[in-house]
C-alpha cells in the first residue's frame, strides 16, 4: 500500500497521557477520511471516541477512484508510488490535527493512501485497534462485496455507520448478537468499551453452533458469565431465527429494543457462502439504520 504522511515531529506519550488511556480501551483509532471542511461522520465519530478514551487518531483518506479497486489491481506498483511520495505536511493534514486538537485528541496524524479500500484497511490494521467508516464510501451496487473483502482481510474490529450519521458517538442501547460462532466471541471481545458505556446491554442469544467430533472438551465461551466479569449485566433475549432470514430478523429486534449500536461477528459463514445465500452480515451492512459493530 502506498501512503504519504504528514511530516511527524518525534512524539513520546507523556505520564499523564498514558494514564488517560483507560484498560481495554483502543489505544489507536483509525478513522477513513472522505474530505474536508466539513470532516465526514467516519472522523467526527473517531475524533470523539479518541478524545473520549485517550486514544491516538490516524486520519486516512481515500479518493474516491480508488476506493474501489479489490484483489491484485488495488496496488499496481506499491513500491514506486511509495518512493515517488514527498514527505510533506499538506493542507489536509494540518487541517486534521487542528480539528482533533479543538477535538480534544491527544495525538493525532494524517495518512493518504493510493490504494484501494480493502488493502488500506488490511495494512493500517495491521497498528490501529479499531477503524471507524461509513457504508457509503463505495457505490451501492457493489458496497457489501468491496467491504465485505475489507472486512474479511482487516481482521480489525470496525464502527460502520450508516449514510447520513449525525448523532454524538455515545451509545446507550446496545444489542448483541451471539450464534456461538468465533467471530461473535471475537466481536464482543473486541466491544468491550462500548457495553462497559451503553446504559443497557441486550444479548440476543441465537443457540450455540453444533459441537464438532474433537471440540467438545475445549473450553467454551459462555457470553453471560464473560460479560458480567466485566461488571456488564447484559437483558438475555433468546430466538430461533432460521439462517435465510437471520440479517432481516437481527435488525428486526435492534429496533424492537431501541439499540443504537449493533455488535455482531462478521462473516461467519465462507465468503462463497456468504456470496450464495445473501448472509446476515451482507444484508446487515445493506440495511441498517444504526451502526454496526463488526469483527472477522
Amino acid at each position: 500500500m502506498s501512503v504519504s504522511f504528514g511530516t511527524q515531529v518525534p512524539w513520546l506519550p507523556s505520564a499523564a497521557a498514558q494514564a488517560m488511556r483507560g484498560a481495554g480501551k483502543p489505544a489507536d483509532i483509525l478513522a477513513i477520511a472522505t474530505g474536508t471542511e466539513p470532516w465526514n461522520p467516519a472522523v467526527q465519530v473517531a475524533a470523539s471516541l479518541a478524545a473520549r478514551w485517550g486514544s491516538l487518531l490516524t486520519g486516512c483518506f481515500v479518493d474516491a477512484a480508488l476506493r474501489m479497486l479489490r484483489g491484485p489491481e488495488s496496488e499496481p506498483s506499491a513500491l514506486g508510488l511509495l518512493l515517488d511520495t514527498p514527505l510533506r505536511d499538506t493542507e489536509e493534514g494540518a487541517a486534521f490535527r487542528g480539528f482533533a486538537r479543538e477535538k480534544g485528541v491527544l495525538h493525532a496524524s494524517w495518512v493518504v493512501a493510493r490504494s484501494g479500500l480493502a488493502r488500506v484497511l488490511r495494512e493500517l490494521g495491521v497498528w490501529n485497534s479499531l477503524a471507524v467508516l461509513e457504508r457509503d464510501l463505495v457505490e451501492e451496487e457493489a458496497m457489501a462485496e468491496v467491504l465485505g473483502e475489507a472486512l474479511l482481510t482487516c481482521r480489525l474490529p470496525s464502527l460502520v455507520l450508516p449514510p447520513g450519521w449525525d448523532r454524538p458517538a455515545h451509545f446507550s442501547r446496545v444489542l448483541v448478537a451471539w450464534d456461538g460462532s468465533t467471530e461473535a466471541t471475537r466481536a464482543i471481545h473486541a466491544a468491550l468499551p462500548f457495553l462497559q458505556e451503553a446504559r443497557r446491554v441486550v444479548l440476543l442469544d441465537g443457540g450455540h453452533r453444533h459441537v464438532q467430533e474433537g471440540e467438545a472438551y475445549a473450553p467454551r465461551f459462555e457470553p453471560f458469565l464473560y460479560l458480567a466479569r466485566h461488571e456488564i449485566e447484559p437483558d438475555p433475549m433468546c430466538v430461533g431465527i432460521p439462517a435465510h432470514v437471520a440479517g432481516a430478523s437481527l435488525l428486526k429486534k435492534a429496533e424492537q429494543v431501541g439499540a443504537d449500536l449493533v455488535v455482531m461477528g462478521a462473516f461467519g459463514h465462507s465468503r462463497l457462502r456468504e456470496r450464495v445465500l445473501g448472509g446476515a452480515t451482507r444484508h446487515v451492512l445493506c440495511h441498517a439504520r444504526m451502526p454496526i459493530f463488526l469483527q472477522h
